[in-house]
């Protein structure tokens, strides 16, 4: 495999990014709703997102309010970091 592959079951709403083609020899769970998959080398072969759709909306509303309040604080666009204009 050259480059990574993403598929997306909405049935499950499960998103599997895969990373390389060898055989899952072990996984581990990084957190209740993401798996890691591991080759018998123990590298990372591929990940397993469930409830994906919630996952990655956060995801991006997460990085989106990250962003807001560092132009915010930082006097950008609409901000000036002294609160709401009168």
């Amino acid at each position: 495999m050259t480059k990574p592959e993403m598929s997306y079951f909405s049935q499950e709403d499960i998103l599997h990014l895969r990373i390389s083609d060898e055989a899952e020899a072990n996984s581990f769970e990084l957190s209740p709703k993401i798996t890691a998959e591991l080759n018998e080398k123990v590298e990372l072969i591929g990940i397993e997102i469930v409830n994906a759709s919630v996952f990655v909306r956060d995801a991006i509303l997460e990085g989106v309010q990250a962003r807001v309040l560092n132009l915010v604080s930082a006097g950008g666009p609409g901000g000036g970091g002294a609160g709401p204009r009168p």
